[in-house]
């Protein structure tokens, strides 16, 4: 399936997306049914895996959303499982070194880009779609154009290393957690620090300077617009939970005072 992410950003928009946490394929459902351009069902943190992942992205599909994944850990069998179910783009977590974000790529990308293991699994249709009746090399090449590879940068590792990082073919984007990253840098959630808007600065340059896109984690509406602002590509504001209790205690707190 396209990529409507990718193709938003081609066109240089800012895709809009939230991170889904509840794990409940209805929650997924309403979700998929708002104006958001993506969500991101969160595997790392989440209470779901492989199967339930799958039936939130397929959700997502119906309604033209695009389904991201965070996956749990770099391992080949967390990328190359989300990968076969659907997931059009993933963000891989606590990215220490170069040497990672080359073996997300060998698990994440065929080839000739990296070595994905091959099956005509759920994410094509099963071998159905169009894109998988043109031989082989055309179905590669499909997939390694529209299925997305986003290291997070979140620890001081990958932010140490991050203008080789970026460069890595295979890589499409990086994602910037800011509340881990300002953890391993020793200031946390002290975003105001000269240090930290020092290292986001940093990883902006360093990745659109390799031709990629940069997301980031807001926290609110307020700290999203001052990212686009900013120059970022895109935003994943806040969770699903916590927007879902926010308005429930706004609704309280509206009838009692």
């Amino acid at each position: 399936m396209e990529n409507l992410f990718r193709k938003k950003i081609l066109n240089a928009r800012k895709p809009v997306g939230t991170f889904f946490e509840f794990g409940d394929q209805g929650v997924a459902e309403a979700l998929a049914m708002t104006d958001l351009d993506y969500m991101v069902i969160d595997t790392e943190h989440g209470p779901y895996d492989v199967e339930s992942a799958m039936n939130m992205i397929r959700v997502a599909e119906l309604h033209n959303m695009t389904p991201f994944v965070r996956v749990k850990d770099s391992n080949r069998n967390s990328i190359l499982k989300m990968l076969d179910v659907g997931a059009q783009a993933l963000i891989i977590p606590q990215i220490h070194s170069i040497e990672e974000v080359k073996r997300v790529v060998e698990f994440g990308k065929y080839y000739p880009v990296g070595d994905r293991g091959y099956s005509p699994a759920r994410g094509c249709g099963f071998g159905t779609y169009d894109y998988c009746k043109n031989g082989i090399d055309d179905y590669f090449s499909y997939c390694n154009r529209e299925t997305l590879l986003i290291p997070q940068c979140e620890t001081t590792g990958c932010l140490d290393d991050i203008e080789n990082i970026a460069k890595v073919d295979g890589v499409d984007g990086i994602f910037i957690g800011p509340f881990d990253l300002s953890i391993a840098m020793g200031i946390p959630l002290q975003f105001d620090k000269p240090e930290f808007k020092d290292a986001l600065k940093r990883i902006l340059d360093a990745v659109h300077n390799a031709g990629k896109f940069v997301m980031i984690f807001a926290g609110n509406t307020e700290i999203a617009k001052q990212r686009i602002a900013e120059g970022y590509d895109s935003v994943a504001v806040g969770l699903d939970v916590s927007f879902y209790m926010n308005a429930i205690n706004t609704m309280y707190h509206d009838i009692v005072g």
